[in-house]
């Protein structure tokens, strides 16, 4: 993170006597990144962080994580829709796309996760709709749609849905949380291009520090026994502790989970059409996210609104489409909750007739969530569960319709 933020009761120098109310002495933790040589938080337990009582292998089964290469070789849609109602943010994820650098899955969750701990790399989780409680040993924060949530590598957390719907399970239900998730094998971090030498964000930035939220407050839990699952590079272990891990009356640092929600994201425009990289949000080891928003579109009187026929050379594009009106893409198969997914190797972009729609056009309200990788992405069980295997001919069937006359394609702003 790029500014220091300071949450609860600390002394006031660090690695200083601390004591309780009883006359013992709180428990520093220094939770830091690369070697005590990057961004760092100390928090102050009540109890021994180290305090470990029992450790036990978890296994998955192997038909959870199987992954298949991206072949024969096709742009592929996918229906987030379809897929099944039920699990917790952590041991619900269906796995839709992986490579050596992260994992995308997907969860409608209805109910609390246990608690987790990622050891292998920062977590961002994106709310596509319903409303939760973020508990960490950071403290607590409530989080809703739009919201991306970043999570360090090895902060204990949990996912509550805070539930009150109808139970019906249905999109937009609020007993019923769907979320993203993108598992990075690394750090995640702001554009360096957004930052000042310091870690400011500069004035040209999309976003600015204003539009973070984090724990304000301890989330302290007087508990004994508790366990909490890890995942490591080595796998799943589940480690019990001798206390509950949620014992922290304050931190203070640069290294802490935040959520900033895609509405903050302020879209660049320019006369012509811009390419992704001002929709840029967050980066990765190998990959970087970027979100595509509501704004005025390329303002040139002459200027074409939609994005020309590209191609990836070195990368895989994922796009999640998670709000406006999608029927600009008719005949594609994209709605709300869809995915398409343009591979390295193929050339694609708007629809038949988006080109000739959009002209003067002057905004478009369209919302989705993007990620390039560059690494090939291989496709999950969960995406092929649900993929629509029409679409990777959608172009030539659409070409075709409207060489006949029989249908009428809109915009397609984030085609």
């Amino acid at each position: 993170m790029p500014y220091y933020r300071s949450v609860g009761e600390l002394p006031r120098k660090r690695h200083q006597v601390f004591h309780k109310p009883d006359g013992g002495l709180y428990n520093e933790e220094l939770m830091g990144e690369e070697g005590f040589s990057s961004d760092a938080s100390l928090l102050y337990h009540a109890n021994l962080p180290t305090a470990i009582v029992k450790s036990e292998a978890v296994d998955r089964p192997a038909e959870l994580d199987a992954a298949v290469p991206n072949r024969p070789l096709l742009p592929r849609g996918y229906r987030t829709q379809d897929l099944p109602v039920g699990g917790d943010v952590v041991g619900g994820r269906r796995l839709l796309f992986v490579n050596e650098d992260i994992r995308i899955s997907f969860v409608a969750a209805d109910r609390p996760s246990e608690l987790y701990r990622n050891a292998v790399g920062d977590e961002i989780l994106y709310v596509q709709s319903g409303s939760a409680r973020f508990e960490s040993v950071y403290g607590a924060m409530d989080v809703g749609e739009g919201d991306y949530v970043v999570v360090p590598a090895s902060t204990t957390y949990r996912f509550v849905p805070l539930g009150g719907g109808s139970g019906s399970g249905g999109v937009g239900s609020d007993d019923v949380v769907r979320v993203m998730t993108f598992e990075s094998r690394g750090h995640v971090r702001p554009p360096k291009r957004y930052l000042s030498q310091y870690g400011q964000m500069l004035e040209h930035a999309p976003y600015s520090e204003r539009d973070f939220r984090a724990p304000t407050e301890p989330l302290v839990v007087d508990e004994g026994e508790t366990p909490v699952l890890v995942l490591h590079r080595a796998g799943l272990t589940r480690l019990t502790y001798a206390a509950h891990p949620f014992d922290v009356v304050g931190w203070d640092g640069y290294l802490y989970p935040y959520a900033f929600n895609i509405n903050d994201f302020e879209p660049i425009v320019k006369r012509f059409h811009a390419p992704p990289p001002v929709h840029q949000t967050f980066e990765g080891p190998n990959f970087v996210l970027c979100s595509f928003c509501p704004r005025t579109l390329d303002f040139d009187e002459t200027a074409i609104r939609v994005p020309y026929n590209h191609a990836n050379v070195d990368s895989d594009e994922m796009m999640f489409y998670v709000g406006g009106d999608y029927s600009a893409r008719k005949g594609s198969g994209i709605d709300i909750g869809s995915i398409s997914l343009h591979p390295s190797g193929v050339t694609h972009g708007p629809q038949p007739g988006s080109v000739e729609g959009s002209i003067g056009k002057p905004s478009t309200d369209e919302m989705a969530v993007m990620v390039d990788t560059f690494r090939p992405l291989d496709l999950g069980p969960a995406a092929r569960a649900c993929e629509d295997t029409s679409y990777g001919t959608s172009w030539a069937r659409n070409q075709q319709a409207r060489q006949l006359g029989d249908t009428e394609s809109g915009p397609g702003l984030t085609a």
